[in-house]
């Protein structure tokens, strides 16, 4: 007989019961998942206003300061600074591993959550191309933006000429950028295909530019973080922002190469891929497994896992 394996949410091998020993927390991220609004107890809500304060009351600080220090100079780290605050008052405790080039760079990364614009932003002060979606998700789109994300719909083919314009600009004013060649969020255990259109500012590389890799790893809470499936921003937004505590969230910056000595951004893709899969799952401790959840607008289609019974 053959079964169909259940591809809900389940926690992950991290996952500690004795914290949630009502699974009240991997409910809301199971209904989550499957575009079911998540209403909030009131210590959630308590946390997720606190949060929101804090983020709104340091935006008070660093803006008007950004806008002050671009009257009289070019490249304000106001929001380089303030990104990475807003990721700290978020929950997350951000670790660096290895060392981020600063110019003409372009760095390379998987995706798990919004969080990783704001963190890879507060390390490293890099522009970013990210999906639509995120830009309507309240304060954290208008907070992008500050940093000069390139906002582009996955579904938009005719986008990509846009995009790839805007990454060659940026470029150009020695900016340093990063893309999610995987078009999507995942759940943290899972690596997709990258598309290597996103990498076509590459070719020909523009001259001295490096590409470094890098690996975001959230540990045992990556799967609840996650922002997949049907779950809608705001949500997810939600969720991130009324969790109790901290985590930890590890960027590992990679050895950079040069893309001249590849042909070709497919080349280029599949080396940045194979160096993100080889450490993140040393950070995993296990492979990287297959993403539970078809993601239309990127043609990618979840394997039928099926168990074997013989009678």
């Amino acid at each position: 007989m053959t079964t169909e394996v259940d591809h809900s949410i389940r926690p992950d091998e991290g996952y500690d019961s004795r914290s949630d020993p009502l699974g009240h927390e991997w409910r809301h991220r199971a209904a989550a998942a499957k575009g079911v609004p998540t209403p909030l107890n009131f210590m959630e809500w308590v946390r997720f206003v606190t949060r929101l304060t804090l983020i709104v009351l340091s935006m008070f600080v660093f803006v008007p300061l950004h806008y002050a220090y671009r009257l009289f100079k070019y490249g304000s780290p106001f929001p380089m600074w303030f990104l990475g605050t807003a990721a700290r008052i978020s929950g997350a405790k951000v670790k660096v591993h290895g060392t981020p080039l600063r110019r003409d760079v372009f760095f390379i990364s998987n995706h798990v959550s919004w969080l990783d614009i704001l963190s890879l932003a507060g390390a490293s002060g890099t522009a970013f191309v990210a999906k639509q979606e995120l830009s309507e998700v309240p304060v954290i789109g208008w907070l992008c933006s500050l940093n000069r994300t390139v906002f582009v719909k996955r579904e938009n083919r005719l986008g990509v000429a846009e995009q790839i314009n805007a990454l060659r600009e940026a470029l150009m004013d020695n900016w340093s950028v990063t893309v999610f060649p995987e078009g999507t969020t995942t759940d943290g255990h899972s690596l997709l295909p990258f598309k290597s259109s996103m990498l076509s500012v590459l070719e020909p590389p523009p001259p001295g530019v490096m590409v470094q890799p890098v690996v975001i790893d959230y540990g045992p809470v990556a799967e609840w973080l996650g922002w997949i499936d049907n779950e809608g921003g705001v949500n997810n937004f939600k969720r991130v922002l009324s969790r109790k505590g901290t985590f930890d969230l590890n960027l590992h910056y990679l050895d950079p190469f040069s893309p001249e000595d590849h042909r070709g951004r497919k080349a280029i893709a599949a080396k940045a891929r194979e160096m993100i899969e080889t450490r993140l799952e040393q950070c995993l401790g296990h492979p990287v497994r297959p993403f539970k959840f078809n993601v239309e607008p990127i043609r990618y289609s979840a394997p039928k896992v099926t168990d074997q019974h013989t009678h």
